[in-house]
């Protein structure tokens, strides 16, 4: 699969389907999905960012580079400990692939050594490719295989993570991530919400890849799941920005980790399902990766912020964001997270 990014930095197992799926719009998109049509037999259109919110990005990328080289380290050191240096980095994609690369550059920065680094598609619903898990068992142990994402919101990728790696003896399902805000991992940079600037943006941070697609009259039997390159965003792309940004500030000098908070993100999402009265919970989305996701490529309802965030730079972005689609900004009393999206049902669907 084509992308922006070197060989030696990832290599993607994924099916080129460029030209071959017409995109969709966002209200379109959410129409068909609550209509009951899988979200992965869909494309978004995708958009360059406006100039303003740009700049938002780029001063958030400044200010949070650091926190996140840190985390990635912290990551790195757990990875390592519990697994050794023998691993295959197993990136999910698209999100996992920009941090997967930092892992990769942080291993080689504190240790020296080169670690193969793998994109692959899961998909909540449909599983992982299993295509691609039969292209890496061909070639590395299974106890070798490390999956590996940007963030966790409340869980439904690990969650279909846990049910996949049941048919891969010797397959580990525990996920190594930057922020996980829900206490699901142990292998996590930090329990915080904090704000990773790739989740910002779409494809133009994640080398020019698509969101993953599955759909049976595209995707063969025998083909990994699928993807389009945005080559024609090429002028626009800052995906080796980010990773660079990032990298400047490894360190080998960590500080210490914050102790997560009480219990598990999944409370706090019924929390806020029983106060507005939703009975889907795939219509919430918590985190600052989550409620961005839900700014750029959904249709949202509401945004919910924790009080003390309000005037956070961490969520200056998203808040610029939500300002521009006109979404309103409630608050509310988030502990885990420190803000939350909510996808608006459509009524006609």
């Amino acid at each position: 699969m084509r992308s922006s990014y070197s060989e030696n930095d990832v290599i993607l197992l994924l099916k080129d389907i460029t030209g071959l799926v017409q995109p969709q719009s966002t209200q379109e998109r959410e129409r068909l999905i609550q209509s009951g049509r899988h979200y992965c037999e869909m494309l978004p259109i995708e958009y360059v960012p406006t100039q303003k919110y740009m700049e938002l990005y780029r001063r958030s990328l400044e200010c949070f580079a650091g926190p996140v080289a840190d985390a990635v380290g912290r990551m790195a050191e757990k990875v390592i400990a519990a697994r050794g240096n023998d691993v295959v980095i197993v990136s999910l994609a698209r999100a996992g692939l920009p941090i997967g690369i930092l892992l990769k550059r942080y291993i080689r920065f504190r240790w020296g050594k080169d670690t193969p680094h793998y994109g692959i598609s899961i998909i909540r619903g449909r599983g992982i490719d299993r295509n691609a898990m039969k292209y890496l068992l061909e070639r590395y142990k299974p106890e070798q295989l490390l999956f590996v994402d940007g963030w966790i919101g409340k869980g439904a990728i690990t969650k279909q993570l846990r049910e996949a790696v049941k048919d891969y003896d010797g397959v580990s399902s525990e996920i190594a991530v930057v922020s996980d805000p829900a206490n699901i991992t142990q292998l996590c940079g930090t329990h915080d919400d904090i704000l990773i600037p790739s989740s910002c943006l779409n494809c133009t941070v994640s080398g020019l890849v698509s969101r993953t697609f599955l759909r049976s009259d595209i995707i063969g039997k025998d083909d990994f799941h699928g993807a389009v390159y945005y080559g024609g965003l090429k002028d626009a792309d800052i995906s080796y920005d980010f990773i660079e940004a990032i990298e400047k500030h490894f360190s080998a000098d960590l500080p210490h980790e914050a102790p997560a908070a009480d219990g598990q993100g999944i409370d706090e999402v019924m929390a806020v399902a029983e106060k507005y009265g939703i009975d889907d919970i795939n219509l919430i989305k918590p985190g600052i990766g989550e409620t961005t996701r839900v700014l750029l490529r959904r249709v949202p309802w509401k945004i919910l912020v924790r009080e003390d965030s309000l005037s956070s730079p961490e969520l200056a972005p998203m808040l610029r964001l939500a300002q521009e689609k006109n979404v309103p900004v409630g608050v509310f009393p988030l502990h885990r997270y420190r803000c939350c999206g909510i996808i608006k049902k459509i009524a006609d669907a």
